[in-house]
């Protein structure tokens, strides 16, 4: 058939008795292969674990509260991460947690092992030690005097010029130019 022909039967609404290219016996066997390898592929669970020593503090991920140690956390994204604990008694912890990939789960490498059949999982690990948290007055007020020596004292304040001594001091205001 001509390539004219063939547009003049297409513009009249007649249609061919062939069959379309994906409904041959070769095209079902490459959709249905398609679908197979689909269906086999594998994926990737990463997840971190985070701990403390004492356990049951609440834990945030970059701001976001996740739940209470010991917590496990879907994550999608590797690199640093905000962590957050915080548990009655203890002082609060504020630091921060490195998400490394593995080989594996690295550009270019990554496309194959996703493709893989199978699970993959990437678990990272942290623990966390928490200090308790030390609310005696007496102890703070040693603690801020030992400081105050380490640091020195205050700057002496100075009066202005012509002032009784103990007048509160004073700082000369800026003059505006005369016209």
């Amino acid at each position: 058939m001509t390539r004219r022909r063939g547009r003049i039967m297409a513009a009249s609404g007649f249609r061919s008795r062939t069959m379309p290219r994906m409904l041959r016996p070769g095209g079902i066997l490459a959709v249905g292969a398609v679908a197979v390898l689909s269906a086999l592929t594998g994926c990737v669970r990463r997840t971190i674990t985070i701990t403390s020593d004492p356990s049951g503090a609440l834990c945030r991920l970059n701001g976001r509260e996740v739940g209470r140690t010991p917590v496990e956390v879907d994550f999608l994204f590797y690199g640093t991460y905000d962590v957050v604990l915080e548990r009655e008694g203890c002082e609060p912890l504020l630091t921060s947690g490195e998400a490394h990939a593995p080989l594996w789960d690295s550009i270019p490498i990554d496309l194959l092992s996703e493709m893989a059949p199978g699970e993959h999982e990437s678990r990272i690990q942290w623990h966390y030690v928490l200090v308790p948290r030390d609310d005696d007055p007496q102890a703070l007020i040693e603690r801020a005097r030992e400081l105050r020596s380490r640091v020195g004292p205050p700057p002496e304040a100075t009066a202005a010029p012509g002032a009784p001594n103990g007048a509160p001091t004073t700082v000369p205001a800026a003059t505006a130019p005369s016209k």
